[in-house]
């Protein structure tokens, strides 16, 4: 494993020298700071979890700083624009970061006290970014040779794991935890992913035999650690680990969509594996939607929805299903699209009516709460340009004219208020596309852009005269 230093970059040197020459050090206030390079937006959020802890603002040289008395030691992330990137804090650390938006991950580095734990788990998340493409490619291999590369893969990294540790005597339980996550787990998650990986790459139809010594690793994990549900590693191999006991329960291998039938194994095998009661209700509902949105229809799975509501102890999560069942009974194949308007970012309204007349139009319908603009902004300009015919809306729900996506065209953005709808179609706060022909009649009420079934539905619709 490669470790980078940046002796060069000296962000907030000033600051940094303030602390070690006042005796702040002494308290355990954190810093957290530092200098975005083309920044995309006027903040940095930083964030615990999944709660907000604070929004800093950049300063007129686009450098930012906040501090904190009692920061617990652990795990956040920062949030500039749509990317974001982990940090680790504890007490009495003064981190500063640079980096330049144009190239998030790879320009990120750190300076301060601090820094060096880092910028290790920034290099470990590009190593491992870099290696996909070599891990995908051992896929095709048999079990046993898979195995091999797989081991010599994870003994390099503990012998990564074990120099950092004996070099670093004093480094805390927490942290040492934290890397050894980001350094195996990663292997971990592609282990549980090859029976599908081995199935999709090599063509087959089956998945591969596996003797018992494949998940040995296994018996050491903690499926239930709170202080690392958060974070992407352990959340990944926690994810492929269900798919993959769901599979084992005796499912065919499926690559675009989910039957009924696996769908309830999988929310049962999450209710029984996993007891963290936040966790749990995270997983059932990512789950049921996800494997709705994946069939891009308005088909609904009433045994895996049924189930949904049986586990769940979440009373948000079930008013947000609920909503999106009874959304789900509006604008079906063959009706016709009428009866609103949305607005422009000039403010100015248009019917749907006008917008869709004499054009096969993709609406999609958004809220900030439960889709990031990063995938907005990735997904919407790589469908407009696959098919350069149809006539795209991204439509934020009860949005406005300040909350621009940055690589979507400005013509092609819309708000809508819902509270203006006759008859509510977007209550469940969830994404929805509609997909309407030239004539103002609905094609498909529900589709899904992130699904894979999306490019032979968007292909048939500019098909239609």
């Amino acid at each position: 494993m490669s470790k980078y230093t940046h002796p060069y970059i000296v962000i907030f040197y000033l600051l940094i020298t303030f602390v070690s020459c006042t005796g702040i050090e002494k308290s355990d206030t954190v810093y957290f700071g530092g200098k975005i390079i083309n920044p995309k937006t006027k903040f940095v959020v930083l964030y615990s979890n999944n709660v907000v802890i604070d929004t800093l603002e950049l300063n007129d040289r686009n450098k930012f700083l906040g501090s904190y008395n009692h920061l617990k030691e652990g795990l956040y992330y920062f949030e500039h624009g749509t990317e974001n990137q982990y940090v680790y804090l504890e007490p009495k650390d003064s981190l500063m970061l640079r980096l330049n938006t144009w190239n998030f991950d790879e320009s990120l580095v750190f300076a301060g006290k601090g820094a060096e734990r880092n910028n290790i788990l920034v290099d470990i998340f590009l190593e491992d970014e870099n290696e996909k493409k070599l891990f995908y490619q051992f896929s095709n291999l048999k079990p046993k040779a898979y195995q091999r590369k797989i081991n010599t893969r994870i003994t390099d990294r503990l012998i990564t794991f074990d120099d950092y540790k004996n070099n670093h005597p004093k480094e805390t339980l927490a942290y040492l935890k934290v890397l050894k996550t980001a350094l195996i787990y990663p292997i971990y998650a592609r282990i549980e992913r090859y029976p599908i990986s081995h199935v999709f790459v090599s063509k087959k139809l089956n998945f591969p035999k596996l003797d018992s010594s494949f998940y040995e690793y296994r018996k050491n994990i903690d499926f239930n650690d709170s202080t690392l549900m958060y974070y992407t590693p352990y959340a990944r191999y926690i994810t492929n680990y269900l798919y993959n006991a769901t599979y084992a329960l005796g499912h065919k291998p499926m690559m675009t969509e989910f039957s009924s039938d696996f769908t309830v194994d999988l929310l049962q095998t999450i209710d029984t594996k996993i007891n963290l009661s936040d966790s749990k209700n995270a997983f059932l509902k990512r789950t049921v939607l996800d494997h709705f949105l994946r069939k891009s229809s308005c088909n609904i799975n009433k045994k895996a929805f049924n189930t949904f509501f049986k586990l769940s102890t979440n009373a948000v999560d079930k008013k947000l299903v609920k909503n999106l069942l009874e959304d789900n009974k509006t604008l079906h194949k063959g009706q016709k699209l009428e009866g609103f308007a949305i607005s422009d970012f000039t403010d100015h309204s248009i019917s749907i009516k006008d917008f869709t007349n004499g054009k096969n139009t993709v609406l999609f319908f958004w809220r900030r709460a439960n889709i990031s603009k990063s995938f907005i902004d990735a997904r919407i300009p790589f469908l407009q340009k696959k098919y350069p015919s149809l006539n795209f809306a991204v439509i934020e729900i009860d949005g406005n004219s300040d909350n621009r996506i940055p690589n979507i065209d400005i013509k092609n953005q819309y708000y809508i208020n819902s509270k203006t709808l006759e008859k509510n179609f977007l209550t469940s706060d969830m994404h929805r596309t509609i997909l309407v022909n030239k004539k103002g009649i609905v094609e498909n009420g529900y589709a899904a852009i992130s699904s894979i079934n999306i490019y032979e539905q968007l292909q048939k619709l500019s098909e239609i005269n």
